[in-house]
């Protein structure tokens, strides 16, 4: 699905490998993936992209083909911090001191971190379909609980919810993703079977978990020390999301995004649902390229 592309993996830690894809010309532009998915949610992005761009897009640790490793008691190891030294780490590798970077779902939170601990490399950050960790959480409510409910099963002690998910993989892929606005229909069955692929790989349930249990702890004690200390993005950021997702029902994207942003913040809905880099492909191509140019 990345035919003009070729895969990597980098070693960024002692025991921890990054897969992705590199290909294009021009400017460097990192891709970040959601859950439960991995890199080829840009499949219908990336060729057209890479006209424009050097596009780098990774599986984020815990996903895909990089590396799962165990999580700790304090969740250190899946904490947005560390996974967003991961993007550093790979960027380094080829060469690529600063670049732009558009992070959908889980990638948007790796990267929000990234453009946070790391200004001096984001040209500019896009966001798709999130609000800030820290506004979601403080503001859960029935409507918000009952739409997102993989948030607060995911984040329980292991090994409960990795069963669950280990029993039947392929299962969890195809009711998360077929219970948003859109259904199945508009998923490439090559990418959902990749997804599922991936899913049942060893250690990819814990992984997972991580990541969302990292989000409820430790990352939620960076943001809340960031708030403290007047820490706010300074890149340029635009923000996207769906017309009909959570997003748009229990949010004010575009109001929490300028809480926590000294710089310019823009943004709107595209008439779709929570995988914008599926559904929408044509909006987020021209919305990206409009921004990044």
């Amino acid at each position: 699905m990345f035919d003009s592309f070729r895969s990597f993996d980098i070693d960024v830690d002692d025991d921890v490998t990054i897969h992705g894809v590199i290909g294009g010309r021009g400017p460097p532009l990192l891709l970040l993936h959601g859950h439960p998915q991995t890199h080829v949610i840009w499949h219908r992005l990336a060729p057209r992209l890479a006209d424009h761009f050097t596009v780098v897009a990774t599986d984020l640790r815990g996903y895909g083909d990089s590396s799962k490793p165990y999580g700790d008691d304090e969740h250190v190891a899946y904490s947005k911090r560390t996974m967003s030294l991961d993007q550093v780490r790979v960027m380094q590798t080829f060469g690529i001191e600063s670049f732009f970077i558009c992070g959908h779902d889980r990638g948007g939170r790796v990267a929000h971190r990234l453009a946070l601990d790391y200004p001096d490399r984001v040209r500019k950050l896009m966001t798709l379909d999130i609000a800030p960790t820290l506004a979601m959480y403080e503001q859960t409510d029935l409507a918000f609980a009952t739409a997102y409910w993989h948030w607060f099963f995911l984040i329980q002690p292991s090994p409960l919810p990795e069963s669950w998910i280990e029993a039947a993989p392929k299962d969890y892929v195809t009711r998360i993703m077929g219970r948003r606005h859109a259904g199945l229909a508009q998923f490439d069955p090559r990418a959902i079977a990749e997804y599922q692929r991936c899913l049942a790989l060893p250690g990819a349930a814990h992984g997972l978990c991580e990541d969302y249990r990292a989000s409820r702890t430790i990352d939620l004690e960076h943001d809340r020390a960031d708030r403290d200390t007047g820490r706010h993005l300074s890149v340029p950021l635009k923000v996207l999301w769906g017309e009909f997702g959570t997003i748009e029902r229990c949010f004010d994207a575009l109001a929490e995004w300028h809480a926590v942003s000294n710089n310019s913040v823009v943004g709107s809905a595209l008439n779709c649902g929570h995988y914008l880099p599926e559904e929408a492909p044509d909006a987020v191509f021209q919305q990206l390229i409009d921004f990044m140019r």
